[in-house]
């Protein structure tokens, strides 16, 4: 067993998870509003890039209520609400500091003179710090790193954050023997987090997948918390749950990347105001429950997809659920969901990774064991056939095969 330091490690824990349901991970309203006027603010005279000034307008208008909050926003908002609180946070990545997909830009540069500015490291007089790093392509090392910094910081929010999340193949042996195993080895506790840019659409095999299926397939005796979370309340209520608990636990996020900047990603600001991470999402389109014959379950950007399908074929038979939430697997809360609808006849998993990648492999046991045996026949997966590479090349192929996936989870026939 490795030694910790013992007065930094005395208040947090280990072992079975379980989350305390009165922990608060909402903000009130006005606190928000005010964290949204310090994060679209520069100090006088600075000049950023219009792109960049345009976001910091931005901010401030979701401030006043004009907009709702986008992904980058609410994350921030996460991050500058846990330093305030007195949570250090640290960030490091190959392009961490603007965000790979232009979301974050949590270092700001004046374009006349050169000068930095970070928002985040300048919120109150007397937070902790920030620091965000852009950190070379070295994936084994700079996790490596973090890993060790995380066990001598459990008051720090530690991130390491993939350019694309199939850069963590890079870093494959450090999850494997150390973040996935560590506790179980040598009792040796960590609440690092890692970003994992995941999504089909249509980059080409090595900017498509993070490789869900092997994340899961290390997921076991509690000693993962696995995320595919598809809105910005979900990374804002996750991040500051992922510190605020007792418990610490390396937290693995599936983000998204061209859906950061998509209005389905957006969300009031009431709800970051009231709540919690959600590890289910139930449909919200104000379905008839009796009229349901289908439930598709999802998780990921793909549930905004197939919601978008769903209103251009007017399919109004069918329900969507999002498992948020993949290990621990929310068995309960996924129960409670799929009772809303009775009448259900077929009940399908739906996934744009190949078969034999993606959750599905995982997921499919676990649905097993948490639906009544009665349904075990009606359950089924649609997605692409299996496959030797994550992802095709061609961006044409990728869009005929996403919309053949599609209409396929409403036709429930294969692809």
């Amino acid at each position: 067993m490795i030694e910790q330091p013992e007065d930094a490690w005395r208040d947090y824990r280990g072992g079975p998870i379980s989350y305390d349901d009165a922990l608060e991970t909402a903000l009130p309203k006005g606190e928000l509003q005010s964290l949204l006027r310090s994060l679209g603010r520069v100090p006088e005279g600075f000049t950023p890039h219009p792109r960049v000034a345009r976001q910091l307008l931005g901010r401030r208008a979701m401030a006043e209520g004009k907009r709702p909050i986008d992904w980058g926003t609410a994350e921030a908002l996460a991050l500058a609400s846990l330093l305030i609180e007195g949570y250090g946070v640290r960030l490091s990545g190959q392009d961490s500091e603007r965000g790979t997909f232009g979301h974050r830009h949590a270092v700001l540069h004046d374009i006349e003179t050169g000068e930095r500015y970070v928002p985040l490291a300048h919120m109150a007089e007397d937070q902790a710090p920030f620091t965000a790093i852009n950190s070379p392509l070295s994936e084994l090392a700079v996790l490596g790193f973090e890993y060790g910094y995380s066990l001598e910081q459990p008051r720090n929010l530690v991130i390491w954050e993939a350019q694309f999340g199939d850069f963590a193949n890079a870093a494959q042996v450090i999850i494997d023997q150390f973040i996935a195993a560590s506790e179980d080895k040598w009792q040796q506790l960590t609440g690092l987090c890692l970003l994992l840019p995941h999504g089909f659409e249509g980059a080409g095999p090595e900017h498509s997948s993070a490789r869900i299926e092997r994340i899961l397939q290390l997921a076991a005796k509690d000693n993962l918390q696995v995320l595919n979370p598809t809105d910005g309340a979900q990374i804002f209520h996750a991040l500051r749950r992922q510190m605020r608990q007792t418990l610490r636990k390396p937290l693995i996020v599936f983000t998204p990347k061209g859906h950061l900047q998509r209005p389905a990603a957006a969300v009031p600001i009431d709800r970051l105001a009231a709540g919690g991470f959600r590890p289910v999402i139930e449909d919200a389109g104000h379905l008839d429950a009796v009229q349901v014959s289908l439930i598709i379950l999802c998780s990921g950007k793909i549930s905004h997809e197939l919601q978008r399908e769903r209103s251009k074929s007017k399919a109004g038979h069918a329900a969507i659920i999002s498992v948020e939430q993949l290990y621990p697997f929310p068995s309960e809360a996924l129960a409670a969901a799929l009772s809303l609808y009775p009448q259900a006849e077929s009940i399908i998993w739906v996934q744009e990774e190949p078969e034999n990648m993606g959750p599905w492999p995982f997921v499919s046991r676990k649905l097993v064991a948490a639906l009544d045996p009665k349904a075990w026949s009606r359950l089924r997966c649609v997605a692409r056939p299996e496959s030797a590479s994550p992802a095709v090349g061609s961006k044409a192929v990728h869009e005929y095969e996403q919309q053949q996936l599609l209409r396929a989870a409403f036709e429930q026939k294969p692809i």
